[in-house]
């Protein structure tokens, strides 16, 4: 065996591990949001138990203009978690409070972020982060990020329990397939997605005018 198929080989079986690890950890996590929305731990597990979820390994090359372009542009994610590990260079901020903030790196902790379908799940009550990745002039920035994602086909509505006359339902159901493939090829992601891909749905429903 060549010392470069060995090399993949070790690769694929860390990149392999860590999507399993990753995929455990939001699980876990799924169990905190559906207690604190007062679901139980169980509701939101059991719907991301089988998942088709994306792991991506993001890279920044340093820029000689860096404050005339970003790395990523503001956006929310379409998907429903996100789990990030940094390097500890730094570049990504998130929008709160009329304001961009930077999140240090921790060599200890993960970034965690809610994603517009997670919002949808939760009819609103937990929103998406707005958020972007800045580039420096100096050196690359590299970053690895989990995306928690349902089943491609299966239907994403919040439980009974989180809708009623003072909160009716925020958006339609959808699929994750459906929204993926938006994202595609009609809209891309940027922070009013879900409202645009909600009305784009409701216009899809309604019949259309009969041809003469």
């Amino acid at each position: 065996m060549s010392l470069t198929k060995k090399r993949w080989d070790f690769c694929r079986e860390v990149y392999a591990r860590y999507c399993s690890e990753m995929s455990r950890l939001s699980l876990e996590i799924m169990e905190v949001l559906g207690e604190s929305l007062g679901v139980g731990r169980a509701h939101y597990r059991r719907f991301f138990e089988g998942n088709d979820s994306i792991m991506r390994l993001n890279y920044y090359p340093p820029c000689q203009r860096p404050l005339e372009t970003l790395g990523t542009g503001p956006h929310c994610d379409p998907t429903s978690l996100t789990i990030l590990h940094q390097d500890n260079v730094g570049g990504l901020q998130v929008h709160t409070e009329g304001r961009w903030r930077s999140i240090r790196p921790r060599a200890d902790a993960f970034v965690v972020n809610i994603g517009d379908t997670f919002m949808a799940l939760s009819n609103g009550r937990y929103k998406s982060c707005l958020h972007r990745a800045v580039v420096n002039s100096r050196v690359p920035r590299k970053s690895l990020a989990f995306f928690l994602c349902p089943e491609m086909d299966k239907v994403v509505a919040p439980p009974g329990t989180l809708v009623d006359a003072a909160n009716p339902r925020a958006y339609p159901d959808f699929t994750w397939r459906s929204l993926l493939d938006f994202t595609q090829k009609h809209y891309r992601a940027d922070m009013k997605t879900l409202e645009v891909f909600s009305s784009w749905i409701v216009q899809q429903q309604q019949p259309q005018p009969a041809r003469t």
